[in-house]
């Protein structure tokens, strides 16, 4: 193996910029992930980069399979309006309108 690998790179540590919540989402620049464990401010934080999540939504809207989604920070909700929302990933089953939550997957920030 080369000399200069760090990791595989699935999960990533970086300083927690606000109090943060197993499970939540977390937007660092182009980094979007998912939070392995809980984390305050300035503390080290995993990220999840990878992989299929439960995700609060938007109750009033319905989400076709294959549908990108979007991260609404203000909400804390999955959407698909893109304007001033982050690209969070796809949507890899439907959900209905009303429901709570949408199964995403992530979108890898490159």
């Amino acid at each position: 193996m080369a000399k200069n690998f760090i990791q595989p790179g699935h999960v990533i540590t970086i300083p927690a910029a606000a109090v943060t919540v197993s499970g939540d989402v977390v937007i660092a620049g182009s980094i979007i992930g998912i939070a392995a464990g809980a984390a305050a401010i300035g503390d080290p934080l995993d990220l999840e980069l990878e992989g299929v999540w439960e995700l609060p939504k938007v109750s009033a809207l319905a989400i076709a399979l294959g549908a990108k989604v979007y991260w609404d920070a203000a909400a804390k909700l999955v959407t698909t309006t893109s304007a001033g929302n982050t690209l969070l990933g796809v949507a890899v089953a439907a959900a209905a309108n009303p429901s709570a939550t949408a199964r995403v997957r992530l979108n890898p920030s490159f």
